[in-house]
């Protein structure tokens, strides 16, 4: 792998960014020998509706208090390149910084419902990809069009140390410790404990 820096991308909404993000880009750092994760905050998720979604700045913030690892780079970077949508967003990237090495993090349920969003098969021209385990999304990942489509592109965890310097298409799965916890929930919870607080009447 020589001198190139090797570094993972996590995107996403992180409205808000939880313990689910951070334990997924520890797991990377570690089992895929990356230099660094960054997080990718988007403007507006074009997948997700703007009602429910907090301000970037705040999530951009929020984004910072979680990673809280050294190794681990908070960035509002898609806003600075104009892009919405992963395809652009790593097309750009790949020739902004020719000398790094990308790989793609996300989760089972992305790789589940991935064949919805824009380009997603330039996706896995792009970049490797290494997708985590999530609770219950095991069986439709691994069945997925996406995972059917690109099987023969799959590799397996034992060459996770290399799959920054793969070339693309490459995908991992990755059977990591299950983190149940998601942003939906995190909202969800929050809203009743806020109806919980508001006095009758008001």
């Amino acid at each position: 792998m020589g001198g190139h820096r090797r570094i993972g991308l996590l995107g996403g909404s992180f409205n808000p960014a939880h313990d689910g993000h951070r334990d997924i880009s520890v797991a990377a750092l570690t089992y895929l020998d990356l230099d660094e994760v960054w997080w990718l905050v988007s403007p507006q998720n074009p997948l997700k509706p703007e009602k429910g979604m907090a301000p970037f700045s705040e999530r951009l913030k929020s984004a910072q208090t979680v990673a809280d690892h050294p190794r681990i780079r908070v960035t509002g970077i898609e806003r600075t390149l104009g892009t919405r949508y992963t395809a652009d967003t790593l097309r750009k990237l790949v020739t902004r910084f020719p000398s790094y090495r990308f790989v793609w993090l996300m989760g089972a349920d992305n790789l589940a419902q991935i064949a919805s969003w824009r380009d997603w098969t330039r996706i896995f021209h792009l970049t490797p990809i290494a997708v985590f385990d999530r609770p219950t999304y095991t069986i439709k990942a691994l069945t997925s069009l996406a995972a059917r489509r690109f099987r023969r592109s799959r590799r397996r965890e034992a060459a996770l140390k290399t799959l920054a310097a793969t070339p693309a298409p490459a995908w991992v799965f990755v059977h990591h410790r299950l983190n149940p916890i998601s942003a939906t929930a995190i909202r969800t919870e929050r809203a009743r404990k806020q109806a919980g607080k508001a006095k009758p009447g008001e």
